[in-house]
């Protein structure tokens, strides 16, 4: 083993008590401990980031969680639940200190069999993260209650993002090993070791956490209480907004016209900073399981009647732009010329049905296909879903329109395979395989929401995969995902539409956002009032 460059504390006792010095410090000089700040949420099926994801159950998650790192806002590692790691000269071995006197909510410590049994839970369990983890994890194990082995099956630039706790949270073991980790009563009630603890969970209603008296970071984090309102509408959300009863709202999920309008309100600060680890994408999922979008020419066709250059401009203010595959353009491995395109093209979309041999009827319609409409990303779901309607019909396409209650009603149909069409939308993360190989493998095909759950399998393009996620040099594997891209774009299994354009709204009287990439997907422990 060789003390690697990515060794942040290899003088860990003094760096923690200088690390402790300016903590306590900032905390007497910087703001107040004390109140309350409300939060908004589109609501959450679990409170246990290790078996769901997505920003409803991250951004609670990553108050409740920690994990062994987390990134600032240059994607730098930094330490969080491990204090220090090496990492051996030909990168397959990683080994990581545990930080000293961490507690879990319950007063237990936070040892490294927790972090062992966390990854293996995660790799088991989570709907994408068991892809990244079965692709290139060949054993974690404690060794001692102090520190944490890692090894890899091939050299993974992405590992130590995956270790943050929106992605890998690190469980008590005592508590979740107790019962199977997917149904256990710990998800609704979760303990961890982040900044604040549960107290309170009403589903639909609202979500209550408190300050963790005993957190790690002296002085943090500043807020006695968060208080989680669930709003399910845009426009209650942006009204909400106006009045001061939500303070903080990430992800806000309110309609561009409001952004508009919320921008110019003096008391509100409107950003689209903190996303730059997410890379939102938007798509309409087709079952392919289902005549007749197992037929090509039928998915190439409702890509064709799609004018994502309206979508973007005219019902999005230009505040999105277009998308045509897998990658968001922020992408590190995204190539520009890679897609397989579909411009739009009313007469070919035709063309290509009647050669489907799905002939129009007397009223012109063709066929009756459902779309399911979730309730997050409003502006590029539901208002779009309405766009799709009108524009399918010019190609003979009945469109029913299926709007959820909630995420759980959304979760169920489209996790459970239940549906035809549906507006969906996922993240890149900052690595592919963390992000985007969960949607097109094979092996993932599974019935849970954010998997393979439209039924794509093509081995070739598993290959690709498989080898881009093994290749260590970075622009043979950009050059293999261009391939990927080529293969997946010409196969077809969802019509992209657009990249999300994630804003956050908050109270202006509010300071200590989030310094990382993750933006609230990370601790909010900073988080206070300015006066």
């Amino acid at each position: 083993m060789k003390k690697s460059r990515r060794n942040f504390l290899s003088q860990s006792a003094g760096v923690a008590t200088s690390l402790a010095i300016a903590s306590r410090t900032w905390a007497q000089t910087a703001g107040k401990q004390g109140g309350t700040l409300t939060i908004g949420s589109q609501g959450m099926r679990t409170l246990n980031p290790a078996i769901q994801p997505g920003n409803a159950t991250g951004i609670p998650g990553a108050q409740i969680f920690m994990g062994l790192v987390r990134l600032d806002e240059k994607y730098k590692p930094q330490p969080s639940l491990a204090k220090s790691w090496d990492v051996s000269k030909d990168d397959l071995t990683y080994r990581f200190e545990m930080a000293d006197n961490v507690v879990f909510h319950d007063g237990r410590p936070v040892t490294a069999q927790d972090a062992a049994f966390s990854i293996q839970t995660v790799k088991a369990a989570h709907p994408f993260m068991s892809v990244m983890y079965n692709a290139v994890l060949e054993s974690v194990r404690a060794d001692g209650d102090r520190t944490v082995e890692i090894k890899l099956l091939a050299p993974f630039q992405g590992l130590l993002y995956a270790l943050s706790s929106a992605l890998t949270p690190i469980l008590p073991e005592h508590v979740y090993a107790t019962e199977p980790i997917q149904k256990h009563p710990a998800n609704d009630k979760p303990v961890g070791s982040g900044p604040y603890k549960f107290v309170e969970w009403k589903p639909r209603e609202y979500l209550i956490l408190e300050r963790n008296e005993h957190y790690v970071h002296p002085g943090r984090p500043y807020f006695d209480r968060l208080v989680f309102k669930i709003i399910e509408d845009p426009l209650t959300r942006a009204i909400a907004l106006e009045k001061g009863e939500i303070e903080f709202f990430p992800f806000s999920f309110v309609r561009a016209t409001d952004v508009e309008r919320l921008q110019k309100n003096p008391k509100l600060v409107v950003t689209k900073s903190g996303y730059e680890a997410i890379g939102p994408i938007n798509y309409v999922e087709m079952n392919l399981r289902d005549p007749p979008l197992n037929d090509l020419r039928v998915r190439q066709a409702i890509a064709h009647a799609i004018d994502k250059n309206f979508i973007t401009k005219n019902l999005h203010r230009g505040l999105s732009k277009p998308l045509d595959g897998p990658l968001h353009s922020g992408n590190v491995f995204y190539t520009a010329d890679a897609q397989t395109k579909y411009n739009f093209d009313i007469a070919k979309a035709n063309q290509l049905l009647d050669a489907a041999g799905l002939r129009a009827k007397g009223d012109g319609m063709r066929m009756q296909l459902t779309l399911d409409i979730p309730t997050f990303n409003t502006d590029s779901t539901q208002l779009v879903a309405g766009y799709l309607k009108s524009q399918l019909r010019r190609i003979g396409i009945d469109i029913v329109l299926r709007p959820s209650t909630d995420l759980a009603d959304f979760a169920n149909r489209v996790g459970q395979w239940n549906y035809q069409l549906a507006m969906n939308s996922t993240f890149n993360y900052p690595d592919p395989l963390i992000g985007v190989h969960r949607s097109f493998v094979c092996p993932n095909i599974k019935k849970v929401l954010w998997a393979n759950t439209e039924g794509y399998c093509n081995e070739s393009v598993d290959e690709v995969l498989k080898k881009a996620a093994n290749e260590p040099d970075f622009a043979r594997r950009k050059m293999l995902y261009a391939e990927f891209v080529k293969g997946v774009t010409k196969d077809l299994p969802f019509v992209w539409t657009n990249e999300e354009p994630y804003t956050t709204i908050y109270s202006k009287r509010l300071t200590g956002l989030p310094k990382s990439v993750w933006g609230a997907l990370s601790s909010l422990e900073d988080l206070r009032w300015s006066s």
